[in-house]
């Protein structure tokens, strides 16, 4: 794989996209940076995934499935009270950040998956964050705010410690996720309402 392709196609993404752009600029510090292939049963599934509709960033999309086979699938929820089936089936690796293709202090990204009928509990992390839906749709629940329903092109912004979850219904999503700060505390589940 060509990783400056790679790198470019993310910069494209991102500075084509106003609210990306306004959330924070592309990282002018990125670094290649060598990353150990890690599978988890979320990769089987994204691999076989045919329901992640929109034509918008069909270019994304594959790019990602084809990097899956060399990524290092997270498991940010070990060890807590969610299910084995969220941990076989919610897909997360980095992009831009521990773990990821690349390095940066000024920014992280991931790409999540998710696929239909799945429930992501209600999480916060100081790090800002903001959701890029690349494919499919989404339920998107953030404190303090009404649901949204949200499909290819939509963008949700978590504010630092905002509690927010998500949900996906008869389709399965997408998502390219990029934090601005407080890059080293992982997410916390904020209330129990694992499944």
């Amino acid at each position: 794989m060509d990783f400056d392709q790679v790198l470019n196609h993310l910069r494209q993404l991102h500075e084509g996209h106003d609210d990306l752009r306004a959330f924070c600029a592309f990282p002018t510090d990125v670094v290649a940076q060598p990353v150990t292939a890690r599978h988890m049963g979320a990769r089987d599934h994204f691999d076989a995934e045919t329901g992640l509709f929109g034509n918008e960033y069909a270019s994304t999309k594959t790019l990602l499935k084809q990097m899956g086979p060399l990524a290092y699938w997270r498991d940010t929820y070990a060890g807590t009270n969610v299910s084995d089936r969220f941990m076989d089936e919610f897909g997360c690796f980095s992009l831009i950040g521990h773990n990821g293709f690349f390095k940066s202090d000024q920014m992280n990204a991931w790409m999540v998956y998710m696929p239909a009928g799945l429930y992501y509990p209600w999480h916060q992390h100081p790090a800002e964050e903001m959701y890029l839906c690349l494919a499919g749709e989404a339920v998107f629940k953030k404190d303090g705010a009404p649901d949204i329903q949200m499909g290819e092109g939509g963008v949700t912004l978590h504010a630092s410690n905002q509690p927010h979850a998500m949900e996906t219904l008869d389709h399965p999503v997408l998502c390219y996720v990029v934090w601005r700060n407080e890059f080293t505390t992982k997410p916390v589940l904020t209330y129990d309402d694992a499944t």
